[in-house]
């Protein structure tokens, strides 16, 4: 049996679907200031300067996204990871090259 072909270096973080991506976030709340950061460990890190308390560190993440994507709050959503740092996010109605281009301005 052939071994399984291993993704290109860095690309774990990002699904492509049909009509979405998906990306793995590693959330660093109480930072200095909302910044995304760049791909380390297999995750999208981002600074939040909100605290993650009642979701302001969620809310923050969603209105950091968005901004930076140019597209509403409603099309980044938060599936999986609410209460935790490590998060996995639906973005609709975006390429999944502007995501790459995203993480690599960090």
């Amino acid at each position: 049996m052939a071994p399984a072909e291993a993704p290109p270096p860095g690309a774990s973080w990002l699904h492509e679907r049909d009509d979405c991506v998906r990306i793995s976030v590693r959330v660093v709340p109480r930072a200095h200031r909302d910044a995304i950061l760049g791909v380390k460990a297999g995750a999208l890190r981002v600074s939040l300067a909100a605290a993650p308390v009642d979701g302001a560190a969620n809310t923050a993440l969603v209105q950091l996204l968005a901004r930076a994507l140019g597209v509403p709050r409603s099309a980044v959503a938060i599936v999986h990871g609410e209460r935790g740092r490590q998060k996995t996010l639906e973005l609709r109605g975006v390429a999944a090259a502007a995501v790459r281009a995203l993480a690599g301005s960090g």
